[in-house]
């Protein structure tokens, strides 16, 4: 039995750090040997809020950073396909046909549109086309390979349903040619910046990344966000919420410690500074496998570039058999087939009568 499709990746905006990691790459790990993977380096997306040249010419140093943390990771190029967006034509085609396919009031409606416009400090007059229509680029890439399940974090679970409501439509119209993807959503949907904010992200600053070295996260979990309201060591403070608990929770295998760390913080008997250089050294230990790895992939010379060529090699060959049953089911290769084999006909009688002359 054919194994069923995933199809998830990220934008290539820099390097992915550990909240990239629990919201979809623990997932892609652990389903590449269940599923049939496809992870898309998405540098179109990219250029929904960032078009300028300065930020074109950063993709080619953004998109090795990011295929050297899925191989870091664990994610096995043998088992998995990693490609590059803008290299695969047809996407712009499938792309195009979905379009057709959705209202703009629909497209207004979907939350993080209006997040992502604000990260970008754009308002309703500068807001671009390509950003409204974010959901439907989204919708070509999953469904191009027809994948069955996607893993994503939180925020873009809206744009997931955006693709399931676009497989129906065209189903609908033309016939079955597209499954209607699940949602996988990490149990982790999102991690708290190292500030406390709500998520964390490269553009705030608050980030650890898989490529950190271990001083720089110590550094880093030296200078988190606690709870404001404890002055001292002997202040009882407050665990719930509290991002180095939240991150205690998600990288100290010692769950021992942590609830000896939680009973003493809560009662006033243990420092900010002995559960950080804890956390600091769990951190360190998740990240260690990942920073061999990484310096390994990276000191072999055009590895990364071969990884992505012979991926987006298979993806395109994908991508052009999905646009020709997408063409038939909508009887747009039809007319074509039907205008070619006249025009031929009528070719190849104009060289018959210029021999017979």
């Amino acid at each position: 039995m054919e194994k069923k499709r995933i199809l998830t990746g990220d934008r290539p905006t820099g390097k992915l750090h550990l909240g990239h990691y629990v919201g979809s790459l623990a997932n892609r790990v652990r389903l590449q040997d269940a599923y049939e993977c496809f992870f898309i380096v998405a540098d179109l997306h990219t250029l929904t809020t960032k078009p300028d040249r300065e930020s074109i010419e950063a993709l080619r140093t953004n998109v090795q950073n990011v295929v050297l943390d899925y191989l870091a990771a664990g994610i096995d190029p043998a088992k998995s396909t990693i490609y590059l967006q803008s290299a695969i034509p047809a996407i712009y085609e499938i792309n195009l046909f979905f379009e057709m396919l959705i209202t703009v009031p629909r497209l207004q409606r979907v939350p993080s549109i209006k997040d992502m416009a604000a990260a970008a400090n754009l308002n309703e007059e500068s807001l671009p086309f390509g950003l409204l229509g974010y959901p439907v680029l989204q919708a070509a890439d999953i469904l191009m390979p027809r994948a069955h399940l996607v893993p994503v974090g939180r925020d873009n679970e809206a744009h997931v349903e955006v693709t399931r409501e676009i497989a129906r439509r065209f189903n609908y119209l033309y016939g079955e040619v597209f499954p209607v993807p699940d949602v996988l959503v990490s149990e982790v949907p999102s991690l708290v910046g190292t500030d406390g904010q709500a998520k964390m992200s490269k553009s705030l600053d608050n980030a650890i990344y898989l490529s950190d070295d271990a001083a720089t996260v110590r550094r880093k979990v030296n200078g988190m966000y606690t709870d404001p309201n404890r002055v001292r060591a002997d202040v009882p403070g407050r665990v719930e919420g509290n991002p180095v608990f939240i991150y205690h929770d998600n990288f100290n295998p010692n769950k021992a410690q942590i609830e000896d760390f939680k009973t003493r913080y809560r009662e006033g008997r243990i420092g900010d500074v002995e559960v950080k250089q804890a956390l600091a050294e769990a951190i360190n230990a998740f990240l260690d496998p990942m920073r061999e790895r990484r310096a390994r992939f990276e000191a072999q010379s055009g590895l990364v570039e071969r990884v992505i060529y012979e991926g987006t090699q298979r993806v395109a060959r994908e991508a052009e058999e999905t646009v020709t049953l997408m063409k038939k089911a909508m009887g747009l290769s039809g007319i074509w087939n039907r205008i070619s084999r006249r025009a031929r006909q009528a070719i190849d009688r104009e060289a018959k009568a210029t021999e017979q002359e």
